[in-house]
């Protein structure tokens, strides 16, 4: 993973953390009952939905590589 990566995804669970603690605000008070907790189903939706796509993702990924870093037993040593 690369930094500039990195950064975006620590911007984009600190956001999230944010919503849901505005979620938790507009739940305890009573105010807007249903519209925090959509807020929090809305939110750990988008999260698990973006973390399986980049588990496929990385699992293409090393599907590739794998493929292209397999060896074939019956091609000549290129040391020989």
């Amino acid at each position: 993973m690369d930094v500039h990566q990195s950064r975006t995804w620590i911007i984009f669970y600190l956001i999230s953390f944010v919503l849901l603690l505005f979620a938790l605000f507009l739940t305890s008070e009573g105010v807007l009952l249903g519209f925090g907790f959509m807020m929090v189903i809305v939110v750990v939706g988008v999260n698990l939905a973006i973390v399986t796509h980049e588990m496929k993702q990385a699992a293409k990924k090393k599907v590739v590589m794998d493929r292209i870093s397999k060896i074939d037993p019956e091609s000549p040593d290129v040391g020989d």
